[in-house]
Parts: C-alpha cells; sequence; structure tokens
C-alpha cells in the first residue's frame, strides 16, 4: 500500500487508486499516518477530530471511522481476522506504514541524499533533488488544510518544498545552467517574494549570464519589497543614501558572497574581484556597515584575503 499526502490524500493499493470516502474518515487516515508506525491515543483522535467539543458517541464513532479504513486498507483480511495495517494497541491505534510508502517519507529521504550530493556531484544531486519534488501533486494535506491538527505540518513540509527546490536550483547554478535555472527562479519568487535565498539565487544567475544591469534590478526590487512589505530594511540594505553607486557596492559584496562561498571552480576569484570593488566603491561613499562587511571576507585565511589581488 502506498500513501500521499503532497497534495490531496491518494492511497494506491496493488490493484490501483483505492477511495476513502468521507472528510472524517480521510482526517482519522491522516492523523494516523502523520504518526505512522506509532501508537495514536483514541482519545487524542477525538480531540482532534472534534476540537475539543466530540459527539456523545465519539468512541463509537471513531470505531466506526477505523473498521471503514481497515476494509480499505487490507480488503483481502477475512472478517473476524486480527487487523494488521490498521492495529488495535492500547490506548489507541497504530498504521503500520512500510520504508517509502509514504510519499512525504520518501521527499524527505530523497531531499537530503540530493542535499548531500551538492558538493561533490551537482548533476547527481539536482536530480534526486528533481526526483523529490516530483512527488508534490499540489498542495501539502491538502484534504485537512483547515484543520487545526495539520497546520504544523502542513508549514513544515511546505518549508522543505521550498528549501529543497532552493537546493535543486543551487546544483543547476553549480553544474553551469545559469540561464536555465533564471526562469525557475523567476516563478518561485512570484510565489515568495520575500525568500532571501531565492532572489540571491536569481542576481547571481543573472550575473553569470552576463545580465549584470538584470541582476542589479533583482536586488533593487527585492530591497523596495522588503521595506514595502515589512516597513524595515535588512543589514545590507539599511541607510541607502548613496544611489545607484551604494546599491552597486551592496550588490557586489552580496553576489561576492555567493561566489566565495559557492565552492565552484573558478568562482572564488570571481568573487575576490566583485570584493575589492566593493571595498573600493564602499571607502569612497564613507558606507562603513558595507565596507566592514566587506573587509571580514579578507580576513588572514578567508577565501577572499587568499584571492584577493597583491
Amino acid at each position: 500500500m502506498r500513501y500521499g499526502i503532497l497534495g490531496p490524500l491518494e492511497v494506491v493499493g496493488d490493484a490501483g487508486p483505492v477511495r476513502v470516502a468521507g472528510a472524517k474518515q480521510r482526517a482519522v487516515l491522516v492523523l494516523l499516518l502523520l504518526d505512522a508506525n506509532r501508537v495514536v491515543s483514541a482519545d487524542r483522535l477525538i480531540d482532534e477530530l472534534w476540537g475539543g467539543r466530540p459527539p456523545p458517541r465519539a468512541s463509537v464513532t471513531l470505531r466506526s471511522y477505523v473498521s471503514v479504513l481497515r476494509r480499505v486498507l487490507e480488503p483481502e483480511r477475512p472478517a473476524g481476522a486480527t487487523a494488521r495495517v490498521l492495529a488495535w494497541q492500547p490506548p489507541g491505534y497504530l498504521l503500520r506504514v512500510g520504508p517509502d510508502e509514504l510519499d512525504a517519507t520518501r521527499f524527505e529521504r530523497l531531499a537530503r541524499d540530493g542535499r548531500g550530493l551538492l558538493p561533490a556531484d551537482p548533476a547527481a544531486a539536482e536530480a534526486l533533488l528533481g526526483e523529490a519534488l516530483a512527488l508534490w501533486r499540489g498542495d501539502a494535506l491538502a484534504d485537512v488544510a483547515f484543520e487545526p491538527f495539520a497546520q504544523g505540518e502542513i508549514a513544515r513540509l511546505t518549508e522543505l518544498r521550498l528549501a529543497t527546490a532552493e537546493d535543486q536550483v543551487e546544483a543547476g547554478l553549480a553544474a553551469g545552467r545559469h540561464a536555465e535555472v533564471v526562469a525557475d527562479l523567476e516563478r518561485l519568487l512570484a510565489a515568495s517574494p520575500l525568500r532571501e535565498r531565492l532572489r540571491g539565487q536569481l542576481m547571481l544567475a543573472l550575473y553569470r549570464s552576463g545580465r549584470q544591469a538584470d541582476a542589479l534590478r533583482a536586488y533593487r526590487d527585492g530591497r523596495d519589497l522588503l521595506v514595502e512589505e515589512l516597513g524595515l530594511e535588512t543589514a545590507l540594505l539599511a541607510h541607502d543614501r548613496m544611489g545607484a553607486r551604494g546599491l552597486l557596492a551592496r550588490t557586489r559584496l552580496h553576489l561576492a558572497e555567493l561566489l566565495l562561498d559557492g565552492g565552484v571552480a573558478g568562482e572564488q576569484q570571481r568573487g575576490a574581484a566583485l570584493l575589492e570593488a566593493c571595498l573600493a566603491d564602499a571607502a569612497a561613499l564613507g558606507m562603513a556597515q558595507v565596507a566592514a562587511r566587506a573587509r571580514d571576507r579578507r580576513t588572514p585565511g578567508s577565501l577572499g584575503e587568499r584571492f584577493a589581488p597583491a
């Protein structure tokens, strides 16, 4: 049996998709899947299903839901035989789920493995991360999107999905596919415009594609959005009174940090050159905060110092 929660609830048996009828039955199955292979107490299931206001015969109703789910999950089980997939274990129920039978578990494993390959083998990492993202069929836990019990897991899985997409872009950049990832980054940023890592990746992709003006525009758009949406400016964006040259100095600093930290052959030298240009502009404009941060990257032993011009 395979289960999907990365989208609408999905149950697939040997013969194909299995229909789970009834919103409450689906909610019970989701609750058990979120704690797969662990006992979930009957009291907790009742509390989560009815929000602390259970009907008079809640225990009986819960047992009827479980009975329906058992017939769905074990259609070949003889009448009266002990349930093995959805078992009663005091004080509640346990749903046995095998390795990789739940799409969320497989997604997390693939994402973790792909992330681990990033430094050494970007192409393999990109493939694994793409396989992980392909498991998504919509919004996480779509059937119970408004249930209080689902909110924490929805937020966690959604964040993991976005972080995995960022890792996939990182792998594409490391593999030299700078122009190709721009469209993906623009799509991701349209959905999550305040995501700083995505904006930094877009700037880097544009810069490496020879689109320096567009990289600067992406930086400026991000600054304006932060100020408009949050009413504040980040450390790199603070005290902007220097016009375009000041903006360029901070853009160079951000790109230099990305290049120095990227671990891509040949990019550290470019990052060091950008760092020197940033230092010159920051010193000329009296941008003490930017200059201090740039100098920190040139401390003895750092990549910025190692590749700085003699």
